[in-house]
């Protein structure tokens, strides 16, 4: 691929376009969707039937909800520290979380392999592919599962539907919508970042007569095949595809090669860098000495937090340009102006080739410039794909780019751009997830704590909490927080997923030790609340200014960062540094900012361990 440079004159050309390209996408009402309740076909399992069951009535030492892998790595540390009766509580018919449910054709992880799987020394683990494709990402949280024994309690396609705290017995009660109720003496809440669809409230969606589903329920009886095969069921369909975010990107190769015809409807293009993706040589793995999976992870972290390093052990898309846009050496004997701009250039000539590779690779010019992204690299979320944008190429694919608009009519036909109509028979929606509502809306249930006091009602401002785990006034109760929950994010999710399951199990490990109940003290809380607000969870990045002339989306609330409840926030700086500082709480034995209190016998109810032991309900 050809590589262009870029000039300190080119930068004020550059920012008058980027800044161009925002502000014809900046649209508020881009941040409205449809109510899932009033949608339930369109987040209904199709993949799994739901097999009926008597309700539970039992106790439990943990109640987990979640089955991704952020409720399957708080279990297995839960485990290995010593709590026997560990339950997920799991809406998916699986475990998996966001793996489960993407099942859609060409899924694949755009983190290495070796450093997204968890835990893979442990189970003896080595990917066929150095980036997996969802089936077997799927099969590797199966896989830790039954390694530690998750199976034996969970309950799957159930949700949970209220959590009371019972200050006399010390536990929380647990209500589902398979008419369970049940006791836990701890919870953790594992909801990720990934799970609550997000659905555009696009005028007309209602009156589409055609198929219409969301990429994380693909509808393999309408489209045939499966996730590694070709589509047999598209060859005589029209297929309009809404989105071209990081599942687009994905999904757009596997329904140009089935599809009579594909229609890509588009609202911002996406960076697209080489995958280069390739088998795993298994000689090269089994080489490595022991621990080297925990190094490596480490070792990307730090390369995409910025952080100076001496060797760059991945060496991929990410940490290649993670490392020159952050961390370059060049960078120590600049002044903090000079060294913005000088990251600035490095994005720039970054973005420049991401552009050349397009026009390289797309043939017609006019579909070239159309594909190519105007903002700053990390505006949005990488992409890399091969096959992506050759698929354009073929006779049978067409981009309908909106101008920045996006969709905004569906009708019983189809798709109605700038007063034109595309009629299709099925349409795809590749929209995302919904990361911006309360949190209490996303989980889909209330917590009462102590004194009668809702989570909703205390989080009606946005979250509180203690480290971004604990939250005052609701005991024994945890949070693997998901992005904007006052905890940390990384390019690697898995990696933050585990440190902060090996947090919440050593926590409960220490409480189980001292026999206590553990609550956080307001006071605490709120100091830590007043650090992550008044500190700047983008530091690297310029903070909110940054994400303010950033190209409309997601990550910047469509282009008004500032319009989002301030405490809705990451812990200042990296997620090296979260790591640090809950590193450093933990290291001083104190346990600073809790309030422990004796807890009472922690089985009254001698024939609880029996019910829950008799009944794998699955």
């Amino acid at each position: 691929m050809t590589q262009t440079s870029a000039a300190p004159a080119d930068l004020d050309r550059a920012r008058a376009k980027y800044r161009a390209e925002r502000d014809r996408r900046l649209d508020p009402s881009r941040r409205e969707s449809l109510d899932l309740r009033e949608h339930e076909e369109l987040v209904e399992d199709p993949f799994m039937d739901v097999a009926p069951r008597e309700p539970l009535h039992d106790t439990v030492d943990v109640m987990v909800v979640g089955g991704g892998f952020g409720g399957l790595l708080a279990a297995a540390h839960l485990r290995k520290a010593g709590l026997d009766r560990i339950r997920i509580v799991e809406k998916a018919g699986d475990v998996g979380g966001v793996w489960y449910w993407n099942r859609y054709p060409g899924a694949m992880c755009d983190v290495e392999s070796y450093v997204y799987l968890p835990m893979l020394e442990e189970l003896d683990y080595i990917p066929r592919h150095r980036y997996s494709y969802g089936p077997e990402i799927l099969a590797h949280a199966q896989r830790l599962a039954r390694h530690f024994g998750l199976y034996d309690h969970a309950l799957f396609h159930t949700s949970v539907t209220g959590l009371t705290w019972e200050e006399d017995s010390a536990r929380w009660t647990v209500r589902t919508d398979r008419g369970d109720e049940f006791r836990a003496r701890y919870v953790v809440v594992a909801h990720g970042s990934f799970t609550s669809l997000k659905l555009p409230a696009i005028e007309g969606v209602d009156t589409f007569r055609g198929r219409l589903f969301h990429t994380s329920r693909w509808d393999y009886d309408y489209t045939g095949g499966d996730a590694s095969s070709p589509l047999t069921k598209l060859a005589d369909k029209t297929v309009g595809v809404i989105g071209t975010g990081a599942t687009a990107v994905q999904i757009v190769a596997p329904l140009a090669e089935s599809a009579r015809e594909l229609l890509v409807f588009q609202r911002t293009p996406s960076t697209v860098g080489v995958r280069n993706n390739g088998e795993t040589d298994l000689e090269w793995a089994r080489g490595q000495k022991p621990g080297w999976t925990k190094r490596r992870r480490e070792n990307f972290t730090l390369v995409t937090n910025g952080e100076q390093i001496t060797e760059d052990q991945v060496g991929d898309g990410w940490t290649v340009f993670y490392h020159a846009m952050l961390s370059n050496d060049s960078y120590g004997d600049l002044s903090p102006e000079e060294a913005a701009e000088r990251r600035e250039l490095t994005d720039l000539q970054h973005m420049e080739n991401i552009r050349a590779r397009i026009d390289e690779t797309v043939g017609d010019p006019a579909t070239a410039e159309a594909l190519k992204p105007y903002y700053r690299y990390q505006c949005k979320r990488p992409c890399f794909h091969d096959e992506y944008l050759s698929s354009f190429n073929r006779p049978n694919v067409r981009l309908v780019d909106t101008q920045g608009q996006g969709v905004r009519r569906i009708t019983a036909r189809g798709v109605e751009v700038d007063g034109v109509e595309y009629p299709v028979d099925c349409l795809v929606l590749a929209t995302g997830f919904d990361q911006d509502s309360a949190y209490v809306d996303r989980v889909g249930f209330d917590v009462t704590g102590r004194a009668g006091v809702s989570l909703a009602r205390k989080w009606q401002d946005g979250p509180e909490t203690f480290h971004g785990v604990m939250t005052s006034g609701f005991p024994n109760f945890f949070i693997l927080p998901p992005n904007y929950t006052q905890g940390t994010a990384a390019v690697n999710f898995c990696h933050t997923l585990e440190e902060t399951a090996q947090h919440v199990a050593a926590c409960v490990g220490e409480f189980e030790r001292r026999g206590v109940i553990a609550d956080a003290t307001r006071q605490d809380e709120e100091a830590y609340v007043r650090h992550v607000v008044d500190g700047s969870g983008l530091a690297l990045l310029g903070g909110g200014s940054f994400l303010k002339d950033c190209t409309p989306g997601r990550w910047n609330n469509e282009g008004d960062p500032e319009a989002r409840p301030r405490k809705n926030v990451n812990y200042p700086g990296t997620s090296t540094a979260y790591f640090s500082m809950l590193a450093r709480w933990w290291q001083s034995g104190d346990l600073t900012g809790l309030t422990l209190v004796p807890a009472p016998d922690p089985d009254p109810d001698p024939t609880s361990r029996q019910a829950a032991d008799e009944g794998d309900s699955r």
